[in-house]
């Protein structure tokens, strides 16, 4: 289990297994989360049966945390938690080497080493921003290194620490920006209401194609829109046969134009 924190992008990597329910996963979660940083006011994740299961969602909002879903086979909508993903399988490839079935003996040490290491988006370390200042390592008990300084006046340290956030919170923000504005550069404004039909797209990672996939469809519709959660994810009516979830990605959806109702070139 991979759980980042959206501000200081802080990690805790938590070794289980597939098969465990809800019950065992809030268990991890309070002792190796909750332990160290109380109660989160929102969660993100996807849409695992774990994570939408009623002992789950009544469980949270009995603290008043706040569960945020992201859409099935769309990791866009928690894309900090899928590059972390994909860092801590490079690093695993790297630490394991033979013994492959030790995989979950190194997870600390590769924790804090990714918590130690300066963040594209903040360009500090997680530790910085979460304690204000990078814990001793191995390396800096060589003699001859000269110690971190910092002032021991507990006003102006605690001023020193405000003023990392605020940096730290700014960048995140021109970070985010960014990403956007390089996301959104070929994505077009589509909006949709609840009643309005629609095609949905068929991607191959989501739904099996089978044999002769080259010949087959590329969408399958029309289906109604029955839910609008946001202006980024509905819930369409599909039929039982497709065995999947029915909330799709703004992306993932094309409108349905009557005949006498098709817009024209250029429009």
């Amino acid at each position: 289990m991979v759980v980042v924190d959206r501000f200081s992008k802080m990690v805790h990597f938590v070794a289980c297994t597939k098969t465990l329910d809800a019950t065992h996963v809030a268990d991890l979660f309070f002792r190796e989360i909750v332990r160290l940083h109380g109660i989160p006011r929102t969660i993100t994740s996807d849409r695992d049966v774990k994570f939408l299961s009623h002992f789950w969602r009544t469980l949270w909002g009995k603290f008043g945390t706040r569960l945020q879903f992201s859409s099935a086979a769309h990791p866009q909508t928690d894309g900090q938690t899928e590059t972390v993903n994909r860092s801590l399988g490079n690093l695993l490839r790297c630490f394991v080497g033979k013994n492959i079935r030790q995989w979950d003996l190194i997870l600390a040490q590769i924790e804090f080493s990714f918590n130690q290491s300066v963040n594209q988006a903040t360009k500090c370390s997680p530790f910085e921003v979460a304690y204000g200042y990078n814990p001793i390592t191995p390396l800096d008990l060589i003699p001859d290194t000269p110690p971190s300084v910092f002032s021991i006046d507990g006003e102006q340290r605690s001023r020193e620490i405000q003023q990392l956030h605020k940096t730290v919170q700014e960048t995140i923000a021109k970070h985010n920006a960014k990403c956007k504005n390089q996301a959104n550069k070929h994505r077009r404004k589509v909006e949709f209401k609840e009643g309005d039909m629609v095609w949905i797209h068929l991607r191959k990672d989501r739904f099996p194609l089978g044999a002769f996939a080259k010949l087959k469809p590329k969408a399958d519709g029309p289906f109604r829109i029955i839910k609008k959660f946001n202006d980024n994810a509905y819930q369409i009516d599909l039929p039982g046969g497709y065995n999947i979830s029915a909330t799709f990605n703004v992306a993932d959806l094309t409108p349905h134009y009557e005949l006498d109702d098709s817009p024209t070139p250029g429009e």
